[in-house]
């Protein structure tokens, strides 16, 4: 075996197929493929697994919220109360209503993986969702969020990556309360609390935040309005993007619904949660016929 192979672990019945990071000792450094999940294992544990692309992986598995996504918020005008530009006029009336042009929420995405940073920025694209998007290892999150915040002013972050509960001693994890029995959950805090000392307030600044198990209370009481995982259960690739996508695409007069928006993530709300927040969409007239040349 050898860095990059993938690879399953033969004592959890081969149920999630990782990628070797790095060896280190007797043992292989593991990222999940289609989960947010870093964990290890040592060389005897592990199965080599069928060799594909982890993109194209990802790629035949698309989500099943896509086209409900399509057809309920991003990747099409939301539908709302008259507002002077798309609202219920008389039909007799002869003042044509104004085209408007549209401002969904922008996203800035920080990724632990490359591969999923790369599947999501796709995604977004096709969503219409602007984002920018950055591979920064988890631990280095917080200066990345220190230097780009107030370059970039997203109305959205997504701070994600890989995480997982620690082995300790012989189980499968200690207390699952302290943030120091997980892989990266401190990392995912540290860089929320950048975020939010950067904007406060959490209807201006939407943040997005977490992996497979991570300390959901933790990052909730650092200032997320989502984050992973209530029940530390493992949470898919794309979630938080699901999550991200449909606030950019809620408009900002409304609170977007949280059981709803959870419900169409592939985790559901073991693996995700958070609280009443606005969404980011705007609409302006008249519509904008020239783009700015850079």
């Amino acid at each position: 075996m050898k860095q990059g192979d993938l690879v399953t672990r033969k004592s959890y019945g081969g149920d999630v197929i990782f990628k070797i990071q790095e060896f280190r000792q007797q043992q292989a450094i593991l990222r999940g493929v289609e989960l947010r999940l870093l964990a290890d294992a040592p060389f005897r544990d592990l199965e080599m697994a069928p060799q594909i692309d982890p993109l194209e992986s990802l790629g035949a598995m698309r989500p099943k919220w896509l086209e409900d996504m399509r057809r309920s918020g991003a990747g099409a005008a939301p539908q709302t109360q008259s507002d002077g530009l798309q609202g219920t006029e008389p039909a007799e009336s002869p003042k044509p209503r104004p085209a408007y042009f549209e401002l969904p929420g922008r996203v800035l995405h920080l990724d632990g993986d490359p591969n999923y940073l790369r599947k999501c920025m796709l995604l977004y694209n096709e969503l219409r969702v602007p984002a920018d998007g950055y591979y920064v290892a988890e631990a280095n999150m917080a200066d990345a969020l220190y230097r780009l915040l107030p370059q970039l002013q997203p109305d959205i972050v997504v701070i994600t990556g890989h995480d997982g509960l620690l082995k300790q001693r012989g189980r499968t994890h200690g207390d699952i309360t302290q943030l120091t029995s997980y892989k990266n959950s401190h990392n995912f805090v540290n860089a929320v609390r950048v975020a939010r000392q950067f904007e406060k307030n959490r209807d201006v600044l939407t943040i997005v935040a977490g992996a497979c198990q991570s300390h959901f209370e933790a990052l909730m009481q650092a200032g997320a309005n989502y984050a992973s995982s209530p029940a530390r259960v493992l949470i898919h690739a794309l979630d938080p993007l699901c999550i991200a996508a449909k606030v950019a695409f809620t408009p900002i007069k409304d609170t977007v619904n949280i059981v709803d928006v959870i419900g169409l993530t592939h985790s559901g709300l073991e693996g995700l949660g958070g609280i009443e927040s606005r969404g980011s969409y705007r609409r302006g007239v008249p519509r904008i016929e020239y783009a700015i040349r850079k």
